[in-house]
């Protein structure tokens, strides 16, 4: 199931791991196992990653890295499958990405003589790349009658739907905001009027894919196994610079 109608989808680079989260969907589709357990299994896999960098195992890394990019397509395929939308999950998810995010960098910090400010510049790279990707994905679907889950402008709380509680929510609401309020608003300064768009043409979208996190964890990945690890960080913030590039093309658009 798509989060889009058929007519409007476009090829994503970061959805590479999509047929096998498909396959790993139907497989729990009539068990007992959740879009929660799944989202679960990716944190554990990502975990094994970080920890696979820090005593550089490499291979092992990427592998994990991978597996936990597949995993993260997994859970939403499933919560389609199984028709049982969550906020629990939509946030869930969002706020575990990011702290794996941030300990993934944190760890080639660590095991590279580069220095933390640069990792840290490269984690808020990162974030705003992916945080442009999914404004102008969210405004697509929004606009296209596609998965509403997630919303353009996360403002205030939303009510629990069927099957998950108002508390759940409210707290990952919470620690949602806290973690990315930051870095939507400034992708919604820089490109204030982009929800005033009713569509994006595919091949925009496509090229933008490159900012979402499967992507980003394949380019983490493949730079990992060639023996360029110390290049990953400086890497993430030169590719910072395409926002301002896409942004400008999405005006002249």
């Amino acid at each position: 199931m798509s989060k889009l109608p058929s007519a409007h989808k476009f090829i994503d680079l970061s959805d590479y791991g999509r047929p096998i989260a498909r396959i790993i969907a139907n497989s729990l589709k009539e068990t007992s196992f959740t879009p929660i357990h799944v989202t679960i299994w990716f944190v554990i896999s990502g975990l094994i990653a970080i920890c696979c960098i820090l005593a550089d195992y490499l291979w092992a890394a990427a592998f994990f890295l991978i597996l936990k990019s597949i995993l993260d397509a997994a859970d939403g395929e499933l919560a389609r499958l199984k028709n049982t939308p969550s906020y629990t999950g939509r946030y869930l998810d969002s706020v575990s990405d990011i702290i794996l995010n941030l300990l993934i960098f944190l760890a080639l910090w660590y095991t590279t003589e580069v220095y933390f400010i640069y990792a840290f510049l490269a984690f808020l790279g990162i974030q705003l790349q992916g945080t442009l990707y999914n404004y102008y994905y969210v405004i697509l679907r929004n606009n296209l009658n596609g998965d509403t889950t997630s919303r353009v402008f996360e403002d205030n709380t939303p009510l629990a739907l069927e099957g998950e509680t108002q508390e759940n929510v409210n707290l990952l609401f919470s620690l949602y905001k806290f973690f990315y309020s930051a870095f939507d608003k400034a992708i919604h300064l820089l490109d204030p009027n982009a929800y005033k768009s009713k569509k994006f043409p595919n091949l925009f979208m496509s090229a933008l894919s490159i900012f979402g996190l499967g992507f980003q964890l394949l380019i983490i990945s493949v730079l990992l196994v060639l023996g360029y690890k110390d290049a990953i960080i400086p890497f993430f913030i030169g590719y910072s610079l395409l926002i301002l590039i896409f942004i400008g093309i999405r005006r002249i658009l």
